[in-house]
């Protein structure tokens, strides 16, 4: 890998998920890469009486208190950089938050949905910004506000990571990975489409400049030093959705693969140079989200864990307390068939009674219900698999992709059934890990603009091989 003249350094990745973050110090040169766990804390929406909304003052409160932490351990420090989940955003005054960021849970988004579809045809929307149908993309979430009265007040909209961003320097920007899940991204020209926006009422003028991952946004304001300490430390814009940093850190030696990037959801698709924008691709409901170094991400959500973590959390509301390794080591002895049910289901997108509406949906279909939590656990991974295997093939015929192994990356690659059930459904070998890829990508895209790296992904790829080589799971003649 061609290396530039600095010889290496340590940078801070910020990883925002929708249920926890971390903040970790990731050191990098030639043929050094090393990750340090600095701090983690939690992360869940609050219902208040006007709907379901994100803390976003008490999670920059912890990710300010882990950068100082991060200072402390590294006072050396060159860079920082922010990813989090997508789609969600405050809307801002005057440079101040309006109020608590919705989180895109909130049921407010159906109305938004009918009064997006009543203006533009699915069919227009998909060519003009090739994303799956979610009902809370951020359009239809932007309309809600609209109908609502909030947009009124509004002169600035910020993502999750540009607004926490903004907070650290000041300086407000829209990353392109991310702003190309709001659906009011041109596929093909990757910039705002006010054209859209204007059909839409939606007021063109909150709109935040765009910038690719690897831009450098500044130093921290006179605020953020307050709380996290002298720093020359620069924030710089990654992929600054969680999943476009996942998809730096696949440890790919060739182009032939799919991928699953795996926590709360799942992605699900293939990396390509051109979107697919076919009447059969948005059928499909398949996704041309942007990439890192104008890559496609071109990928299908499937619900992932959520549907194990929300069960989980249900049988705890008791008192008692799962363990996942047990229950999981429960779970692979079944040998009782157990039934499938479509985890992409909207039915399972609320938080809640995970496991009733999992009998709901299967008793309706006329399909058992499993009789214990182990058979349980058992249908929910083997459903995601199906899930995982339909969606890869969907993506190669789709694409004309050809697929020949599995990269599983990010929280899931831990859980051994899930990996083994994956190649099972999919008849393929899948190499589960870094568990950490969001965070890796993340400190990779920051490296490279500090200098410490150089190449393309491919390069960022190999350089993630040598330091976490990932563990392999083989088709069983069963599956």
């Amino acid at each position: 890998m061609a290396m530039s003249a600095r010889s290496g350094g340590a940078v801070a990745a910020v990883d925002l998920g929708a249920t926890s973050g971390r903040v970790l110090l990731g050191y990098v040169g030639h043929d050094e890469l090393r990750l340090t766990d600095v701090a983690r804390f939690k992360n869940a929406p609050v219902r208040t009486l006007d709907g379901l909304h994100w803390s976003s003052f008490e999670l920059y409160r912890d990710v300010v208190e882990g950068l100082a932490a991060a200072v402390r351990q590294e006072p050396q420090l060159a860079s920082i950089g922010i990813d989090s989940w997508a789609v969600d955003y405050g809307l801002l005054r005057n440079g101040r938050l309006v109020n608590a960021p919705y989180s895109y849970r909130d049921e407010r988004n159906a109305a938004g949905v009918a009064e997006v579809h009543a203006r533009v045809a699915p069919e227009e929307l998909y060519r003009r910004n090739g994303l799956q149908h979610l009902p809370f993309n951020t359009l239809f979430q932007l309309t809600a506000d609209r109908l609502g009265g909030t947009l009124e007040i509004a002169d600035g909209f910020l993502l999750v990571p540009d607004l926490f961003a903004y907070w650290l320097t000041g300086r407000a920007v829209a990353e392109r990975t991310n702003a190309s899940t709001t659906g009011l991204l041109g596929v093909e020209t990757r910039e705002w489409d006010l054209d859209l926006a204007n059909r839409l009422d939606l007021p063109t003028g909150i709109f935040p400049e765009l910038v690719d991952a690897g831009t450098e946004l500044g130093g921290l304001a006179s605020s953020a030093v307050r709380g996290i300490g002298e720093t020359r430390a620069v924030v710089t814009a990654v992929g600054t959705h969680d999943t476009a940093s996942a998809i730096v850190a696949i440890p790919a030696t060739g182009s032939n693969y799919a991928y699953i990037s795996c926590g709360t959801w799942s992605l699900v698709g293939v990396e390509l140079e051109r979107p697919v924008l076919s009447d059969a691709s948005r059928l499909a409901n398949f996704t041309n989200e942007g990439g890192v170094d104008g890559r496609v991400r071109y990928l299908h959500n499937v619900m992932g864990l959520w549907l194990l973590s929300e069960s989980i959390r249900d049988w705890e509301r008791d008192g008692s307390t799962i363990s996942l390794p047990a229950i999981l080591a429960q779970a692979a002895a079944v040998t009782t068939p157990v039934p499938l049910f479509d985890a992409d289901d909207e039915t399972f997108l609320a938080p809640g009674d995970m496991p009733a509406r999992i009998a709901a949906w299967l008793t309706a279909h006329d399909l058992p219900v499993p009789a214990s939590r182990p058979e349980l656990v058992r249908s929910i991974l083997e459903s995601l698999a199906a899930a995982y295997a339909q969606s890869i093939r969907d993506a190669a015929s789709l694409s004309g992709q050809q697929v020949d192994i599995v990269h599983l990356v990010g929280g899931g690659s831990l859980n051994e059934l899930l990996c083994q059930l994956t190649a099972d459904a999919t008849g393929l070998p899948v190499l589960a890990g870094p568990v950490e890829a969001t965070a890796i990508g993340n400190v990779l895209v920051q490296a490279r603009a500090q200098g410490f790296v150089a190449g393309d992904l491919e390069a960022l790829r190999a350089l993630v091989l040598r330091a976490f080589p990932p563990r392999r799971f083989e088709p069983t003649l069963a599956g």
